[in-house]
């Protein structure tokens, strides 16, 4: 059996504030989770519970998202980096932003917030 996209899904107070402090670049306005990967179930996610923003990555053409830092890392043990994809422009999709960080890198946050986040869940 394959595995599912699970992660966290944001408080919906934070991702308000989050919206309020990071006003989206693109149209198409995401921010709702931060992917951990594939896994076969629920439980096998660290219980993370909380996040920070640290940073942001836009490539100019489509794509921004915030980087942030779960458990003292912002390396997905999955592969990747932990985000949560901000906003979209046409034609550009979320699965697109691991690629964004990877070849544009990240612009850091000293003081970036903090969120609260839900149960694990299937994205």
């Amino acid at each position: 059996m394959s595995g599912q996209n699970m992660g966290w899904k944001l408080a919906e107070d934070d991702r308000n504030a989050l919206l309020g402090r990071f006003p989206p670049r693109y149209d198409a306005v995401v921010a709702h989770h931060v992917t951990y990967g594939e896994v076969d179930s629920a439980d096998e996610l660290p219980g993370h519970t909380s996040g920070r923003v640290v940073g942001h990555a836009d490539d100019g053409e489509g794509v921004e998202t915030l980087v942030v830092e779960l458990g003292g890392s912002t390396e997905r043990p999955t592969g990747g980096t932990y985000h949560i994809t901000w906003s979209l422009g046409d034609g550009r999709a979320p699965v697109e932003s691991n690629d964004v960080i990877a070849a544009c890198g990240w612009d850091e946050f000293a003081d970036g917030p903090a969120f609260t986040l839900k149960p694990p869940t299937r994205l």
